[in-house]
This record gives C-alpha cells, structure tokens and sequence, in this order.
C-alpha cells in the first residue's frame, strides 16, 4: 500500500507574532484570474465609454456614449407623449380645462403638471404647501391680493408683480408715508386699522386714526378698508397679513412702504407650463 505523501509546511513570510506564523502561500488561481478580467474590463472600459477627464469635458470613447444624451432623449420622448395633452391646455379656455375629463384627463395632467412646475419654480418662495410666509402670499386662503378666479390667477402667474421686465405686469405702489405723515397720525392710522380686525388696540388713537385713513388711505384701500383687486390695495379688515399685523410690523409698513416683487412667468415657462400652475393653484382651495 502506496504511503501518503507527507505533508509539507509551507514557507513562511518570516514573520511571527506570538508565537503565529505567516504563511507565504500563492492567491487561488481563480482569484488571480478574476483579478486580471478586471483589468481588462477597466482598459475596456476606457477606451469604449467617457472616462479620462480633460481641460474642458472628458475622452468621449469609441461608443461615443454620453449621460447627458441618454437623459435628454428620455425627457424628448415624455415631451412627444405629452403634446397631445399640452397643445389642448393651450387651446382649451382656462375655465374649461378645470371640467375637462377630470380622471386621466387634460384636467388630472394640468393639475399634476402644475404641480410639478409650482414645486421647481414657486415653492421656494411660498412653501411646497403653497402656505407661503412673511411676505410671500398663502394661496390656500380665500384672500387674493389681485383676484383669485383661474383667470386671474393665471393673470398673475403669467406677468408677474413689479416685474420691471414685463410690461404688462401687475403694478401698484404704496406712498412712503414717514414723508407725508406726522408721527402722531402714523400711530393713530395703524391703532385704527388694527381695530378692524383685533379686539386689543387704544380706542381713542383709533379714533383719531380713523380719520387719517379716510384721508390718506381709502382711495386705495376703500372706506371700509376692505381693499381693491383691480389695484392690488390689499383688504386690512379681515386680519390676513402678508408682512405681519402687530403694531410693529404695521408701522414699518405705513412708514416705509412695502414694494414685494414677484417675476413674471411669461417666457421662462411654456404657456402650458403657465396654464397647468394657475389650475393647480387654483385647486389648493383657495381659487374663486
């Protein structure tokens, strides 16, 4: 009967660390050839696809492939899907776009559309919930500084507010009335418009303010103070603050004029980019 071979030890690196040797034995052959596929498949990969970064872009590759490309035939294909539906919101009367075929039709990609645009374009502004913030409009409210129908909306979204670039842009100013009013009357007008909507304020400087208002302010704001859309003079009777309705706050607006600004969407946006934002705002529960 043939004797076994003898095991052998192995060699050894020649270092020792309590009384463990290393072992100087050669990588598995299938480790070594897996190694050297992955070379090949880098060198592969450099010269097929971008890889070397240069001065200005990178090596484009023998494929000629680019990311970039891949992405922008993706969005030319949604785009071509989507026409059909887009040509018929620019048709369409703004009015009949909010009826038309509610469920997967113009109306749900309006509403969905819109959304997506209000989320790139407006939420920094007046929130992803459309709550907005000091200065910047709630549009979940019934109040709307120029008017709230869809077609006023959309009026709004598509010219902007004191946008110098627009012509036809909404546009109204307030008079800075630290130069015009004596300091008594600034006092006495912002106690009285807090009375129309607060039950703390100082009744006899209301009083006294009452009439500064009806001198000054009622021309835009009206004699019941409850505001102007065709003007932009906003209602101050029904304690909704775009800048904030403590005595503080209102005086720095007497005082100093507020002049908020807000771009115009015409040219930036595709007219049915403009359309599908009105509808989608317009449906937040504070269109009229």
């Amino acid at each position: 009967m043939a004797k076994k071979p003898e095991k052998k030890e192995p060699p050894t690196t020649g270092h020792e660390w309590d009384g463990i040797r290393e072992y100087d034995n050669p990588m598995p052959r299938w480790w070594l050839w897996t190694f050297y596929a992955t070379i090949v498949w880098g060198i592969g990969y450099m010269i097929l696809y971008p890889a070397w970064p240069m001065i200005n872009g990178a090596t484009t590759g023998l494929l000629g492939y680019s990311s970039r490309a891949e992405v922008a035939e993706q969005i030319a294909a949604v785009n071509e899907r989507n026409a059909p539906l887009e040509t018929r919101i620019e048709e369409l009367a703004l009015a009949d776009i909010i009826s038309d075929d509610l469920v997967g039709g113009t109306n749900g990609f309006a509403y969905n559309s819109g959304k997506a645009t209000f989320f790139t374009f407006c939420a920094q502004c007046h929130g992803a919930g459309g709550a907005g913030s000091v200065g910047y409009p709630n549009l979940l409210d019934n109040n709307w500084l120029w008017g709230g129908s869809i077609d006023e909306i959309y009026a709004t979204i598509n010219q902007g507010i004191r946008d110098e670039n627009n012509p036809n842009t909404h546009f109204s100013e307030m008079p800075v009335f630290s130069e015009l009013l004596a300091k008594d009357e600034i006092k006495n007008v912002v106690q009285y418009v807090q009375s129309l909507s607060f039950d703390t304020f100082d009744v006899e400087m209301a009083a006294a303010g009452e009439t500064v208002f009806l001198d000054n302010c009622a021309a835009c704001h009206q004699d019941d103070a409850t505001g102007d859309t065709f003007g932009g003079a906003p209602n101050l009777a029904d304690a909704i603050w775009l800048y904030g309705g403590d005595t503080e706050s209102l005086t720095e607006t007497v005082k100093n004029s507020r002049f908020g600004m807000m771009p115009a969407w015409e040219g930036r946006l595709t007219e049915a980019q403009v359309r599908s934002v009105a509808v989608f705002v317009h449906a937040q529960g504070g269109g009229q």
